[in-house]
């Protein structure tokens, strides 16, 4: 690895302390020109001279959204400039998302493994969004527990012989449109007595011998079998 230049944005004295303590000893090739606790002297720093990495710690003086900005307005200035955030925001994982949106090239967490010369090195040579394993242990659960639903919804598209107009049936059922409202939707060309008897058909697919189930019970059923997503529960566009 070239010798490079970095900031480092740490409001913990002891914390910051260690992060030095590993680049020091781990990572010789950096070159630390400046460290700061506050939004006003990074910017000063910055002004002063650029680095090739900012390792970015979220909160400063208690504020979480300062870090935030502070990535933000980094890349949208010196996009060039790489940005790592090192934070103990383990739990926070809309922050992450924030941070990502502002165009970070990674999050280290500060649990388990900590800052490595290889989570470093991945970040100068442009390899985008660099995790560490905390991190990357939530993306992989997330991923698998997506895929999954992904399939348990196109297996029960299948096996109940749902088509497109079911589910959005169902879908605007679920959002709490009436049938006289689904039917003027453009894309579900039936009436209401068609619509009822849609909606008699799929309690008959869903709850095979029960014939007695309302819609809210039918709609029910349809998210536990993933037919609908409750995640993803939004109107038609028209």
């Amino acid at each position: 690895m070239k010798p490079f230049k970095v900031i480092i944005v740490e409001d913990v004295p002891l914390e910051l302390k260690g992060t030095e303590g590993i680049i020091h000893n781990d990572i010789p090739e950096a070159e630390i020109i400046g460290t700061t606790d506050t939004e006003a002297g990074y910017w000063k720093l910055m002004d002063a001279q650029l680095p090739d990495l900012v390792l970015l710690d979220l909160g400063l003086g208690g504020s979480t959204t300062i870090g935030v900005e502070l990535c933000r307005q980094t890349k949208e200035k010196h996009s060039q400039v790489k940005v790592l955030i090192f934070t103990g925001e383990i739990l926070n994982e809309k922050l992450w998302v924030d941070v990502l949106d502002a165009g970070a090239d990674g999050i280290i967490l500060k649990s388990g493994e900590m800052l490595t010369r290889r989570d470093v090195t991945s970040v100068l040579e442009g390899r985008q969004l660099v995790f560490n394993q905390p991190i990357l242990s939530k993306i992989v659960e997330r991923f698998k527990s997506s895929v999954a639903k992904h399939i348990a919804r196109q297996e029960a598209l299948i096996n109940y012989e749902i088509d497109e107009y079911d589910e959005r049936f169902l879908r605007h059922l679920a959002l709490g449109y009436t049938k006289d409202q689904i039917s003027t939707l453009r894309g579900m060309p039936f009436g209401v007595k068609s619509l009822e008897k849609r909606q008699n058909e799929l309690v008959h697919k869903l709850f095979p011998g029960n014939e007695s189930v309302n819609a809210t019970r039918l709609v029910v059923r349809a998210i536990e079998l993933h037919i609908i997503d409750v995640e993803n529960l939004v109107p038609d566009a028209d």
